[in-house]
């Protein structure tokens, strides 16, 4: 279960969640949460690339039947 609490954040990052909600499909709210998850992720992990830890997320939020099978290109023999 999802609960709200209103926060206050400064205009700039509000006005950027809004400009990034709109082109990754996700509620203003939601932008800030995911920004906070890979922030967090980032912090815990700062040996990993950022671009990494966010692709990451991303993997781990699609569902199993939209999953691919790994198929290699070459095979060594």
């Amino acid at each position: 279960m999802s609960t709200s609490t209103s926060i206050r954040i400064d205009q700039t990052l509000y006005d950027q969640a809004r400009s990034e909600a709109v082109s990754e499909h996700r509620t203003i709210a939601g932008q800030i949460e995911y920004w906070a998850k890979v922030g967090r992720a980032a912090l815990d992990n700062p040996d990993l690339p950022v671009s990494f830890i966010a692709e990451s997320l991303a993997s781990l939020a699609e569902s199993c039947a939209e999953a691919t099978d790994f198929v290699p290109r070459s095979r060594r023999a």
